[in-house]
C-alpha cells in the first residue's frame, strides 16, 4: 500500500526560538533565518511597488545574489534592471533578440555585469555591462524553435544550460563562448519506428549537486541526467532517472511547464491542466519508467509499482492543488530561507502559495489582469517578484499591518479578466501547433487517421473562432468572464 509521503519537518514557536538565542542556545543566524521563514510573514505580504516601464508582457524577473538589483525581460526586447525597493532603473538595454525575452539571468560572481538571455527567436546570447553603462551582446547558440530557459550551475561564473522546444539541452562555457550539443530528447519509440522530440519549457540543476541536470515539457516525465556519465557527443538521450506521479504515467495529454529543485534536493515538477508535485530525494522511477514500472490498477482506487518484477513501496508524491495551468507556460518555485513554501503562478491572475511540508493552501493574490506567469523569492528576504500579462513587475513584501484572512481555496471567487489574453495576432502559428500534436500523436501509435482528422478539425475550428472573437473584442474592450477560474482540481 502506497503512503503519502511527509516532509520531515520539527516544531518550533517563535517565541522559544527568541529565549534560546538569548541564553546562547541557537545561533542569531539560524534564529534568523527561522524568523525569515514564518508563516506569519508569508500572510502579511502585499504589493510593495509596481515597476512599471515595459511595453509588453513581462516573461522573466530574478534578484541578483545581493539581492538589490531585479533583472526582467519583455516581449518588447527589452532587458531592465531595477533597484526594486525605489522602484529605478537602474540600467535598460536592447537584448539583441527578434522576439520575446524568455528568460535573463546574472551570471555569479562577475559583479552583475555578465547577463545571459533566451528567447522566442530561439536564440541564447550574452550581454557584457561596460564602461558607460554600454551593453554589447552576442549570439552563443541557437535552438530550432523557441528556447524558453536557462540553467545557471551554482557557483560557477562561466558555466550555464538552455533547453528549447527543439528537445535540444545546449550547454554554454563563457571562458570559450563556446555552445555544446549536449542531447536531445525524444519520446519513446513508436511503432512506425521513429522518434519524435520533446518540447522542453524547464531545465534546473540541483543546488547540493550541480552534477544533476533536470527538464520537463511535452511529456508526462521529467528526466534527470548526470552530467558526470553522459558522452558529450550530443548522439542520444540516456537519463539516469525519471519522475512522473504514478496516476500521470504514460498519459499523453499532460506535460511539464515548470521545474525546481530544493536545498534538500526534492523535486517539485508543474504540470500544464493538471497539479504540481514534489518528490523526495532519489524518488523516481529509473532511467526508463515506460520498460522497467508498470502500474497495476486493483483494489478500487489504489495502485501498485512493480519494478522488475517485484512490488516497490514507492511514497506518493506531494501534490498542491488549486490553482489553473492551462493557458502559459508558467514556472514554479520554492519560496523561504529553507525552502518551507511552494509557489505558482494561474490562469486566474492569482499568486498561489502553499505549506510545502504538508500542501496546506496559505494564500492566493492577486497579481495580475489576466495571468501570472513568474513568481521569483528574494535570496534572503520574504520579499517576491511577479509578473504575467501585465506590462509590469509586482514587488511583494511582509508589510501588511493585519494577516491576510483564512480562505478555503473552494471559497475563491471567480474574477473577471480582460479579454487582451485572448488577441491571436498569428492564428496560424496556434494552426501549427495544432497539426504538430498530431503528428506526436501519430508519432506515438495512434493509427486511427480518422479520429486524429476529426480532432484536428475541430481544434482548427475553435482556434479559427478564437481569431473571430479577437476581431470583435478590438471593438468592444469590456471584461468578460471565461474559464481562466480557478478551481480545485
Amino acid at each position: 500500500m502506497r503512503r503519502p509521503w511527509k516532509h520531515p519537518t520539527t516544531a518550533r514557536h517563535g517565541a522559544a526560538d527568541l529565549c534560546l538565542r538569548e541564553v546562547g542556545l541557537l545561533l542569531p543566524r539560524r534564529f534568523a533565518r527561522r524568523a525569515a521563514a514564518s508563516e506569519d510573514l508569508v500572510m502579511r505580504l502585499q504589493v510593495h511597488r509596481k515597476l512599471n516601464s515595459h511595453t509588453g508582457c513581462v516573461n522573466t524577473v530574478g534578484f541578483n545574489a545581493d539581492g538589490d538589483t531585479l533583472i526582467s525581460g519583455s516581449d518588447d526586447q527589452m532587458v531592465m534592471l531595477w533597484d526594486w525597493d525605489t522602484g529605478a532603473i537602474k540600467l535598460q538595454f536592447h537584448s539583441g533578440h527578434s522576439n520575446n525575452v524568455f528568460q535573463a539571468r546574472f551570471m555569479p560572481y562577475t559583479n552583475d555585469q555578465t547577463i545571459v538571455t533566451c528567447a522566442a527567436d530561439g536564440e541564447v546570447r550574452l550581454a557584457k555591462i561596460g564602461d558607460g553603462g554600454d551593453v554589447p551582446t552576442t549570439l552563443l547558440g541557437d535552438h530550432d524553435g523557441r528556447a524558453h530557459k536557462l540553467a545557471i550551475e551554482p557557483g560557477s561564473p562561466y558555466i550555464f544550460y538552455s533547453c528549447g522546444e527543439d528537445g535540444l539541452v545546449q550547454h554554454f562555457d563563457l571562458r570559450t563562448n563556446t555552445a555544446t550539443k549536449l542531447f536531445q530528447c525524444r519520446n519513446s519509440l513508436s511503432k512506425s519506428g521513429h522518434s519524435s522530440n520533446i518540447h522542453l519549457n524547464a531545465i534546473t540543476i540541483d543546488p547540493r549537486n550541480p552534477n544533476l541536470l533536470a527538464v520537463g515539457g511535452s511529456n508526462c516525465y521529467t528526466r534527470v541526467y548526470d552530467i558526470r556519465k553522459y558522452k558529450w557527443d550530443g548522439s542520444s538521450d540516456y537519463p539516469s532517472d525519471c519522475y512522473c506521479p504514478p496516476h500521470l504515467i504514460g498519459n499523453r495529454f499532460v506535460g511539464i511547464t515548470g521545474l525546481a529543485f530544493s536545498h534538500q534536493s526534492e523535486l517539485l515538477i508543474s504540470y500544464n491542466n493538471e497539479n504540481i508535485y514534489l518528490f523526495p530525494k532519489n524518488g523516481g522511477l529509473g532511467p526508463d519508467p515506460k520498460s522497467s514500472v508498470k502500474i497495476e490498477a486493483n483494489k478500487g482506487s489504489k495502485s501498485t509499482i512493480v519494478s522488475s518484477g517485484e512490488d516497490v513501496d514507492r511514497p506518493a508524491p506531494l501534490m498542491y492543488a488549486g490553482h489553473r495551468n492551462c493557458e502559459t507556460v508558467k514556472g514554479v518555485t520554492f519560496i523561504g530561507p529553507n525552502h518551507e513554501y511552494v509557489a505558482s503562478g494561474s490562469d486566474c491572475g492569482r499568486l498561489f502559495i502553499w505549506r510545502k511540508k504538508d500542501g496546506k493552501f496559505l494564500r492566493a493574490m492577486e497579481g495580475d489582469e489576466c495571468v501570472v506567469n513568474c513568481i521569483e523569492p528574494h535570496p534572503h528576504t520574504m520579499t517576491i517578484a511577479s509578473s504575467g500579462i501585465d506590462n509590469d513587475v509586482k514587488i511583494w513584501t511582509p508589510t501588511a499591518t493585519e494577516r491576510a484572512p483564512v480562505v478555503n481555496i473552494e471559497e475563491l471567487k471567480p474574477r473577471k479578466r480582460r479579454t487582451k489574453l485572448w488577441h491571436f495576432s498569428l492564428p496560424e502559428e496556434l494552426i501549427f501547433h495544432v497539426l504538430a500534436s498530431r503528428r506526436r500523436r501519430q508519432a506515438a501509435g495512434d493509427d486511427d487517421s480518422s479520429e486524429d482528422l476529426e480532432d484536428s478539425t475541430g481544434l482548427l475550428n475553435l482556434v479559427l473562432r478564437a481569431a473571430e472573437r479577437d476581431v470583435l473584442s478590438d471593438e468592444d474592450e469590456e471584461s468578460s468572464e471565461d474559464s481562466g477560474d480557478c478551481s480545485l482540481n
